[in-house]
């Protein structure tokens, strides 16, 4: 835990006792804040008092005596209207702030020169900073992993001179951290999405644009229009900016040209790394992810030849693209977390023979965006509420059954895989769906995916089972 010791004896207000929220009351407390907490929700009022944090409705507080309002990044700050704690707290004049711009503010107090790695975008945040973790933690750095991927970041150990934090942010996180300065800051890219709590794409894109303004360097992916003139505006700011590309050339930064990732400095390029043979870094989408590894471990003084090795062993994240087994030319990828087509595409892009599990609680639209892909599909299992409209779309274009459960696709996925004598088939679980008219959540579909494929005969696992990791 990180106690926060710049509020020691300030009175401080707190709303949203969910596990970021209690675990940010925890911290307050621990650093000698007087905190009164509060939630809608009262199963989370009454455990945090069982805890031993002091719990008031918030709307019969005097408001005078706070210094400060922290509120959990869950909470509407702006959209679709404020949250009534927050009407509150600007009618009294005070900071609304939350974990992250906690943790800021104790780095800055303590240990200010620690590296500090923060990372935001629409898609693949989560994968950038796992791989960006791992390769630190491969160099043999101590290396701290948290926020928005699932760990609260006031959760991690304290900060000190030689410890690296690697934070991945969501735009909720970065609009409650007015004074968010990473030592390198990476913006992947922006497509619209949680406009219904920033209600345009304009301030959706001004909040992701704080993270890298306040950045030592920034790294920002200018594949689309929005961070391609972030990356303009954050220049002419000041502030060093490398940019990526998995599409073209850039002048100074990091593209993707095939598998190789290459480096561009005053003209002159150079290969630093090749992703080719990298199974968890397949397609174009990870290599703008690996990219951007790159140029933040080389913003915090990491060596090519120590990305390299980290990279070459990164294990994946799981339930996202992962390889989880081996039998003969058959890969089995682990793609749960693809809950929509959208989701699904990156995957189904990057093989070209492809035994696919598909279906669950199906999401508007169906699967007719992946039209464009279907060749890449030798057959498809389908299972769940979603298979007989799966089953109408695919039609004459792939050839399907339809499975029911998961233990039947994998059962004969694998089977059916088995005689392709393609150089490598992929039975991909990648459902294109919701898990829950199966499944309590996406991370048990997926572990269940793990267990079938383990007990088949002959398969060599790359990962293990009981964790995921390799």
């Amino acid at each position: 835990m990180i106690p926060i010791t710049t509020l020691k004896d300030k009175k401080v207000a707190l709303f949203g006792l969910g596990g970021s929220g209690f675990a940010t009351a925890r911290a307050l407390m621990s650093g000698g804040a007087i905190v009164t907490a509060w939630d809608d929700n009262p199963d989370s009022v009454r455990k945090a008092a069982a805890e031993g944090v002091h719990t008031a409705d918030l709307r019969s507080e005097d408001w005078s005596v706070f210094s400060v309002f922290v509120l959990s990044p869950g909470v509407p700050l702006t959209h679709p209207k404020p949250h009534w704690t927050v009407e509150l707290a600007r009618a009294a004049g005070l900071d609304i702030i939350g974990d992250v711009e906690l943790f800021v503010r104790e780095r800055r107090a303590h240990a200010p020169g620690c590296p500090f790695i923060a990372i935001t975008g629409t898609n693949g945040k989560s994968t950038t900073t796992a791989l960006i973790a791992h390769i630190l933690k491969a160099s043999g750095r101590d290396t701290q992993l948290g926020g928005n991927i699932g760990t609260a970041i006031l959760t991690l150990d304290v900060p000190k001179a030689e410890r690296f934090y690697v934070v991945e942010c969501s735009s909720y996180q970065i609009d409650l951290a007015p004074t968010l300065n990473p030592s390198a800051g990476i913006l992947l890219n922006l497509t619209p999405d949680h406009l219904d709590r920033h209600g345009t794409m304009q301030h959706y894109a001004g909040v992701k644009e704080r993270l890298v303004g306040g950045s030592g360097v920034a790294i920002v992916g200018v594949d689309d229009s929005f961070s391609t003139l972030i990356a303009d505006r954050v220049e002419r700011a000041g502030v060093k900016v490398t940019r990526i590309s998995r599409r073209h050339p850039v002048a100074n930064g990091l593209y993707a040209e095939g598998s190789r990732i290459v480096e561009a400095a005053n003209g002159a390029t150079s290969t630093i790394a090749d992703l080719d043979g990298i199974q968890t870094l397949r397609g174009s989408h990870n290599a703008q992810n690996a990219a951007a590894a790159i140029a933040a471990c080389l913003a915090v003084g990491l060596s090519a030849d120590e990305i390299r090795a980290g990279l070459a062993s990164f294990p994946g994240l799981k339930h996202r693209m992962q390889p989880v087994a081996k039998r003969g030319n058959v890969v089995f990828v682990n793609d749960s977390k693809a809950t929509n087509a959208d989701a699904a595409a990156p995957a189904l892009s990057s093989y070209d023979r492809i035994y696919w599990i598909a279906g669950g609680l199906p999401k508007e639209g169906g699967i007719t965006t992946l039209a464009a892909l279907f060749p890449h599909i030798a057959q498809a299992y389908l299972i769940g509420e979603a298979a007989p409209a799966f089953a109408a779309t695919l039609g004459e274009k792939v050839p399907y059954e339809i499975s029911g459960t998961l233990a039947q696709a994998v059962a004969h996925a694998a089977a059916d895989a088995e005689k392709d004598d393609a150089s490598q088939v992929a039975v991909m679980l990648s459902p294109a769906c919701a898990s829950f008219d199966q499944y309590k959540n996406f991370e048990a579909r997926g572990d269940a995916f793990v267990d079938h494929v383990a007990a088949l005969e002959g398969v060599t696992m790359l990962i293990d089972p009981a964790t995921g990791g390799k």
